[in-house]
C-alpha cells in the first residue's frame, strides 16, 4: 500500500522525470524565473527549495551534493555565491508559483516559477524622458 506517499509522476518514468526536474531546477537557479506548466512548476518547487537550503550551508559536502544534482557548474557557483547569502536569514519559502493561464496550443495550465527577489523592475516612463527635452 502507498500510504502517505505523494509525488508528482508527470506521466514519465523515473529516469525521465529525474532528468526533467534536474534541468528545470538548473534553469531556475541560472535565470531566477522560468515559465513552464503548472504541474512541472509544482513538482520542481520542493527540489529547488532543497538546493537553496544546500546553498545556505556553504560546506564542501553541500557543494558536492549540489554538483551531483545540478547539470551546470555555473548554476552551482551562483547558488553558493549569490543565492545562498541572499536567503541566509529566511527559514524557507524561497520560490513562488504564479499561474499564467492556459497555453494557446493545447490549453495546458501555465505557470511561472520564480525565486523571491526576482520581481520585474519598472522601466522609466516616456513622459519622464520627454520632460528633459525642450518644448518646440
Amino acid at each position: 500500500m502507498r500510504h502517505r506517499v505523494k509525488r508528482y509522476q508527470l506521466r514519465r518514468n523515473t529516469a525521465h522525470r529525474r532528468a526533467l526536474l534536474r534541468n528545470l531546477v538548473t534553469s531556475l537557479l541560472e535565470r531566477e524565473r522560468i515559465k513552464t506548466t503548472l504541474a512541472k512548476a509544482k513538482a520542481a518547487r520542493p527540489v529547488a527549495e532543497k538546493m537553496i537550503t544546500l546553498g545556505k550551508k556553504n560546506t564542501l559536502a553541500a557543494r558536492r551534493l549540489a554538483l551531483a544534482y545540478l547539470t551546470k557548474e555555473a548554476a552551482v557557483q551562483k547558488l553558493f555565491s549569490e543565492l545562498g547569502p541572499r536567503f541566509k536569514e529566511r527559514p524557507g519559502g524561497y520560490t513562488r508559483v504564479v499561474k499564467l493561464g492556459p497555453r494557446s496550443g493545447d490549453g495546458a495550465p501555465m505557470a511561472m516559477l520564480e525565486l523571491l527577489g526576482a520581481e520585474y523592475k519598472k522601466k522609466a516612463k516616456k513622459k519622464e524622458k520627454e520632460k528633459g527635452k525642450p518644448a518646440k
